[in-house]
């Protein structure tokens, strides 16, 4: 927590918000979130949770690339809804706290559609070549909380996750 302004230690659980951009006039942003544990191996509560929160990034992805590939018209508040129904599904719904994702561009959280059913129904069409985030959470109060953010990138006529490899699993610092 940074609010404690304590020194990391063996048996910590990470969570990494990273972004960036060129320094070039227009440069769009990056905007990823990866977790860790610092110790040779991971405990099971933590990959479970991350599990919950990778598995309703992914159905978000797949419900993004699908309608998008089919030329549907597609909406922000629809992909939050497909990420959300897969992270209560999986009995973690109440934990969920925040939008899916956010428009991203030359500022880190755009002006473009956002990937939102909660704080607000977004009702803005995702369109052709834009970026936004997809970043389900999971936060148990008092305990730890996961976020895993990919961004994508609507491209003519496929939608692009970037910033390739994606977290998998929650990786072991000390492994």
């Amino acid at each position: 927590n940074a609010a404690d302004n304590l020194p990391l230690r063996k048996g910590d659980f990470l969570l990494v918000d990273m972004w960036s951009k060129r320094r070039t006039p227009h440069a769009v942003y990056d905007d990823i979130t990866w977790t860790f544990f610092i110790d040779e191996t991971v405990p099971a509560k933590y990959q479970k949770i991350f599990n919950v929160v990778r598995d309703g990034r992914d159905v978000a992805i797949k419900a993004v690339q699908s309608r998008y590939s089919s030329a549907e018209v597609l909406y922000g508040w629809q992909i939050d809804q497909e990420a959300r129904r897969s992270i209560t599904e999986a009995g973690y719904g109440q934990y969920f706290l925040h939008r899916t994702g956010h428009s991203i561009h030359e500022e880190v959280h755009g002006n473009g559609a956002n990937i939102d059913n909660l704080e607000t129904q977004d009702n803005r069409r995702l369109m052709a070549r834009t970026c936004f985030s997809i970043e389900p959470g999971v936060y148990l109060k008092g305990s730890f909380g996961v976020r895993s953010e990919v961004d994508m990138y609507l491209a003519e006529k496929e939608a692009i996750v970037t910033g390739q490899p994606i977290q998998t699993e929650v990786i072991p610092i000390l492994k």
